[in-house]
């Protein structure tokens, strides 16, 4: 991907002696397993199944850098469920030569917190109201991103799928590649297989075990996607068929 500028991450070490031995992390085998991870490109994706500790890593990531952990900015302190993990105490991030000049970590599933804060703290600074509300999850969600990501910065997206239609996921990937071409880095959680056709991206696979490099074809979100719709009617009859 010519063109692009320094990473301000380029990796992250664990240290695993840093967490309660008793810590229900350590029985998360990505985890548990994990020394050292190297970011190499600008958009990073995490890939696996549920309970792989994706979304603990990125949130983990977050809170690293000081990023409120249900969402927002780093000015963002509203909290309305304190339930992070002590995983950001356990690693270390390898940072660039160069400081983000912003910033956000946007999570679907704490979206209309954030929605609300957004709201809140737009009064305060005399801008124009955001309003985020006043329109649907998904419609929020983008506008959102196309308000507040700039070029320069680093932003950690968990899931954005879940608030968008397939045609809105391409419009995201618009705005991802519009913001990597200015300079900004992205890691994001994702089971969207839209999503992972971002060209040149790095995907990270947390399945298996361990967290490894893998190739779009490779994802399980590609591969499933791809039988069912090639093999719909079987794969439907099979599921519903009477035992």
């Amino acid at each position: 991907m010519s063109g692009f500028s320094d990473l301000y991450i380029s990796g992250l070490d664990f240290f695993k002696d840093r967490l309660d031995p008793s810590s229900y992390l350590l029985g998360i085998p990505a985890i548990n397993n994990l020394t050292h991870l190297e970011f190499t490109c600008p958009v990073t994706f995490f890939v696996g199944e549920n309970g792989t500790g994706k979304s603990t890593l990125l949130e983990a990531v977050a809170v690293n850098l000081g990023f409120n952990p249900e969402g927002g900015t780093k000015n963002y302190s509203f909290s309305t469920y304190d339930s992070h993990s002590d995983l950001c105490d356990a690693i270390r991030l390898v940072k660039g030569c160069k400081s983000p000049r912003s910033g956000y970590f946007l999570r679907a599933e704490s979206f209309y917190n954030v929605a609300t804060a957004e709201e809140e703290y737009s009064k305060g600074t005399g801008g124009r109201p955001m309003h985020y509300h006043e329109r649907s999850h998904g419609e929020s969600f983008l506008a959102l991103v196309q308000e507040t990501f700039l070029g320069n910065g680093i932003y950690l997206l968990d899931e954005p799928e879940a608030a968008l239609s397939p045609q809105r996921q391409l419009t995201l990937m618009i705005e991802i590649m519009r913001c990597a071409k200015a300079g900004a880095q992205f890691i994001i959680v994702t089971h969207s297989p839209v999503l992972l056709g971002f060209p040149d991206a790095t995907i990270m696979c947390f399945d298996g075990g361990s967290i490894k490099p893998c190739t779009y074809e490779e994802t399980d979100s590609y591969k499933i996607t791809k039988m069912f719709i090639n093999n719909r009617n079987q794969i439907l009859e099979q599921l519903f068929k009477e035992e």
